[in-house]
């Protein structure tokens, strides 16, 4: 069974580009992994029948108990079936709907396959968990396909509102789960269903779960999503909302009906909502003229009958209550391909452009005729065998006394004369001769007869219909395996003939009923009210959710108002009201302060509050950027005190990298903070930072002293050693013990490299830093010997040329990207030096690399020191120094770290591990000595290549493509800083020429 869905889950995907080889062909290819997982049901069946359920499992978090279980019994091989069986003829049915119709068709084939997969992992799992996972994933698999004509608005608007309602019933049923769950103590539902919780928490769970499976079966109030997605394809409509989808809310009521129906929300809930939604289908679908909508409203009703009937939670209801799901799989599955034989033959579905069509498709209206009859419950067939045993079933209870069993016994009489009025309205609708408004006979439809195979898949669900009620006591024993886990009733069994009973009385007063119902409609057609209901279900779906619009729009035209200091003022107050009114509302306080460790410490706070202070009134915005730079030197003074190291190092290192930054952004923003960008409400600015302020204080203070327990901290020395095999802790807890948390945070600093350089390259990323490096090289004919660095190189008028006879006296280049600064913005010292301490600075970063795993650095560190030795090869030589310098671009940087990063997490997992099981190799070298190599040192390499790849993404952006615009701008705005490209470098590709090229 796990193999089988894991098949699912891949053929789902491989189906896509198959289907551009085997055009509508691919179908029949999906279609044989439902038939051989029907095929394995069936070879199951002798297990089931004699209690010896197959079970699968497979653990897959193992921290919250959530296992990958399947497991069969009765309940669960009868939907298996139906899952697969009807899932491989409406997947046959495809190929001939979808012939001719190229468009989107591998995508439906894939979206309706993983449907068919997620189904059959749903009503076979035994994991509560897992039970919510696959319900969501068909509630979007749904929305997929119900939108597959994503350019009707129609098609769209009905996804939508299918995936709102089925995702937020879901959502619901999870919080049930949950509570069952730990009230439990296992996600096992077959533990969960043995010893089951009572009391008033299990009834609000029992509630939850009874919403989420009214959701996905469309029972009132949430009927109104149903008819709406007959906007699909018909194979949609005959597959999920006949025979499996809408099915899944029945599978969980009858799943947990047999032991909770007891409980006091249950039968109330399942039987009131579920006798009015079939009356309240019953009458709309007689009001429909459309087919399809007639057939959504039917199965609107049925799915009430089925709710009331299978959820009662006797043993009788529950036998007649899988029976009769069983049925309704077949005839509403067969009605809805006929129906799109019919819009595909004739491009409508309205009964008044029909008429005269069964004489000309006697086939396809036989068709119809028996699954009607199944439905409105005439024998021999499968309706009227459930049907049957429904009405025995409920009066039984009635007559015991039960006041529920009356209720329900009444809304199942009058259903069913709805049912068999919109069945014959159904048949007339479709295949009568009609008559015009004076009596005469209209015109026949002309009707051009489909391809044999078209008619194959709906005769094939008919032929079941019939031989399944013949042959119905072959049936009873496996679904009566299911109904003798409920408790109650007197014991019938299936059979086709019960004899002269009340219930068949009953049965045929309610079908004789059906047809004076029908007479009626008929001949009341015309006075009929467009409305059922005076505010049906279905407008006060949209009347919320436009309010709910409305709302959005007014909270974002008050609060995101494009403006920063905004944004940054709303989250200073939502943080000052969260964290003062839970220190309100604690009351009890404990605060343990000790003024300072080290007499330096407080020096160090008095200087950075100044510092702070002189910066809110600096009128310079470099000016303020410096003095907030001090504030975080003033950090790294209290780590260095605190006996951090590697805290003060990486502090340093950052705000310097933060200081280049911020440099770079104000070369595009107007030097002074004039009335315009100057801070405006200064008053109310200033109290909400100094609230910040207090509150984290008090915070810090109550936290620190509020600690009962003895702090995990304390073992990591140890445990850093032992574990991780390094003397650094701070390095090996963010490699090894927390290192989860750093792969998050390696992931935001992917992210925000992405969203800088998104922000500056509006249009397309066109620095092509390698590409300038290979253009600068190929204009000198001896690059070769150029990086080897055995001659000279000087700069000429002809461009960068190695140093001979006839340019000795020229000046020497020491960077290649030199010549491309302008005379104002170079530096010659400043080129030496760099030339001199590049290598030298990414040596030591290597260092700060490898020696961080037992001495202060680590990847980290080491990172930014080698993004500084970058940011120093732009600052001497602007952006083609910076393309000289970049090993490569930086996408490939912050990609090869997070590979190595994520290698390093999952690697051990191929070899039954947990995720960052480190592994050590150790060895005795000579001269060297014992030596040790752990495997988070991989994972400390691409944190390296990260930081390394967001420091060079950040120049390539904010450096040197800002520097391209400053030059384009033509220097009419801006002051041309360093790294400004004021003249095209010789020896290099002119402007134009890289335009063009880019």
């Amino acid at each position: 069974m796990l193999a089988i869905l894991a098949v699912f889950a891949a053929l789902s995907f491989a189906v896509v580009p198959l289907a551009r080889l085997l055009g509508s062909r691919v179908f029949y290819l999906a279609a044989l992994l439902p038939i051989a997982g029907f095929a394995h049901a069936l070879l199951q069946a002798p297990a089931v029948v004699a209690g010896r359920m197959p079970h699968e499992a497979y653990e897959w978090i193992r921290p919250l108990d959530v296992v990958i279980s399947m497991r069969m019994d009765a309940l669960s091989w009868a939907l298996t079936l139906v899952v697969t069986g009807v899932g491989a003829i409406v997947l046959i049915y495809c190929a001939t709907y979808f012939r001719g119709h190229g468009a989107g068709r591998g995508r439906f084939a894939g979206e309706l396959l993983g449907f068919a997969g997620t189904m059959y992992g749903l009503v076979l799992t035994d994991d509560i968990i897992m039970l919510v996972i696959f319900w969501e994933i068909t509630s979007i698999l749904s929305y997929l396909l119900i939108g597959h004509y994503f350019n009707r608005a129609a098609s769209r608007r009905a996804a939508l509102q299918s995936l709102l309602t089925t995702t937020l019933g879901g959502l619901v049923m999870f919080v049930g789960a949950v509570i069952l769950a730990v009230q439990v103590g296992s996600n096992s539902i077959s533990t969960i269903l043995n010893d089951p919780p009572s009391g008033a928490l299990t009834n609000v769970a029992l509630v939850c779960l009874l919403i989420g499976a009214f959701s996905k079966s469309a029972i009132f109030p949430f009927h109104y999503w149903l008819p709406g997605a007959m906007a699909a394809p018909t194979p949609v409509s005959a597959y999920l909302h006949a025979a499996a989808m809408v099915k899944a809310g029945i599978y969980l009521l009858a799943r947990f009906a047999p032991t909770f129906a007891e409980a006091e929300p249950w039968r109330p809930l399942v039987v009131s909502l579920g006798v009015f939604t079939m009356l309240l289908g019953g009458f709309q679908a007689l009001r429909e003229v459309d087919l399809k909508r007639l057939l959504a409203y039917g199965t609107v009703s049925q799915l009430g009958f089925i709710t009331v009937v299978i959820g009662f939670g006797t043993r009788d209801t529950a036998l007649a209550g899988l029976t009769l799901l069983l049925a309704h799989s077949l005839f509403k599955a067969a009605l809805f391909l006929v129906v799109g034989i019919i819009d595909r033959q004739l491009a409508t579905r309205d009964i008044g452009d029909l008429s005269g069509v069964g004489r000309q498709a006697p086939t396809l209206a036989a068709i119809s005729i028996v699954s009607v009859a199944s439905m409105a419950g005439l024998p021999p067939l499968l309706g009227f065998v459930a049907k049957e045993t429904a009405l025995t079933a409920m009066l039984d209870e009635a007559l015991a006394g039960s006041v529920w069993g009356w209720a329900a016994l009444g809304g199942i009489v009058l259903g069913s004369a709805l049912t068999a009025a919109y069945g014959l309205r159904f048949v007339w609708g479709a295949f009568w001769t009609k008559r015009d408004e004076n009596g005469g006979v209209r015109s026949r439809t002309s009707w051009p007869d489909p391809p044999l195979d078209f008619i194959a898949s709906p005769l094939l669900l008919a032929v079941l219909t019939v031989a399944c009620g013949v042959a119905v006591p072959v049936l009873d024993p496996v679904l009566g395996a299911y109904a003798d886990s409920a408790q109650g009733g007197s014991g019938i069994h299936l059979a086709l003939w019960h004899g002269l009973e009340p219930a068949l009385a009953l049965s045929a007063a309610s079908f004789a009923v059906g047809i004076g119902v029908f007479w009626a409609s008929r001949r009341l057609e015309r006075y009929r009210r467009r409305r059922l209901l005076p505010l049906p279900a279905s407008d006060v779906y949209y009347l919320v959710t436009r309010e709910i619009d409305r709302l959005a729009v007014m909270v974002t035209r008050a609060i995101q108002r494009g403006s920063l200091p905004t944004y940054v003022a709303l989250a200073f107050v939502v943080l000052v009201a969260a964290e003062a009114a839970v220190l309100v509302a604690h009351g009890e306080w404990t605060m343990l302060l000790e003024p300072w460790h080290h007499p330096a410490q407080p020096v160090a706070a008095v200087l950075m509050i100044a510092v702070g202070i002189l910066a809110v009134g600096a009128t310079k915005r470099f000016t303020g950027v410096v003095l907030v730079s001090v504030t975080g030197l003033g950090m790294v003074t209290l780590f260095a005190l605190s006996g951090a190291p590697d805290l003060a190092i990486t502090q340093v290192l950052i705000e310097t990298v933060t200081l280049v930054v911020f440099t770079l952004v104000l070369r595009r923003v107007p030097a002074r903070m004039g009335s315009h960008h100057g801070s405006s409400r200064p008053v109310v600015r200033a109290l909400i930072g100094a609230a910040v302020g207090v509150t984290m204080a008090v915070v810090a203070v109550i936290a620190s002293s509020a600690r009962i327990a003895e702090p995990v901290s304390v073992a990591w020395e140890d445990l850093a050693y032992e574990i991780g095999h390094g003397s650094n802790i701070v390095n090996v807890a963010l490699v090894d013990l927390r290192g989860w948390d750093t792969m998050g945070e390696l992931s935001v600093l992917v992210l925000a490299a992405t969203g800088v350089t998104s922000l500056v390259f509006v249009t397309a990323r066109s620095d092509r830093m390698t590409q300038m490096r290979r253009e600068l090289r190929k204009k000198t004919t001896f690059g070769q010997r150029l990086r080897a660095g055995r001659t000279p190189v000087v700069e000429t008028t002809g461009g960068i040329r190695l140093q001979d006879d006839g340019n000795r006296g020229a000046r020497r280049a020491w960077l290649l990207g030199g010549a491309s600064m302008s005379a104002a913005s170079r530096s010659l010292i400043l080129e030496v030096v760099v030339r001199i301490l590049f290598h030298t600075i990414i040596v030591i970063s290597i260092y700060l690399l490898f020696a961080g795993h037992n001495l202060p650095g680590g990847g980290f560190a080491g990172g930014l020191v080698a993004g500084l030795a970058l940011v120093m090869r732009y600052v001497a030589g602007g952006r083609y120094e910076l393309g000289i310098a970049a090993p490569t671009d930086a996408g490939y940087m912050l990609g090869s770290g997070m590979v190595l990063a994520v290698g390093t997490a999952v690697a051990p997992m191929l070899f039954g591990l947990d995720p960052l099981t480190r592994a050590v190799w150790e060895a005795e070298l000579p001269l060297v000595g014992h030596i040790e190599f752990v495997t988070s040192t991989v994972f400390d390499i691409g944190v390296y290549l990260v930081v390394v790849g967001l420091v060079l993404d950040v120049l390539r952006s904010l450096g040197g493509e800002v520097d391209r615009q400053i030059m384009e701008d033509g220097g009419r705005r801006f002051v041309p800083a360093a790294g400004d490209d004021a003249a095209t470098p010789t020896g290099a590709v002119s402007e134009p020429e890289r335009r063009g090229s880019s």
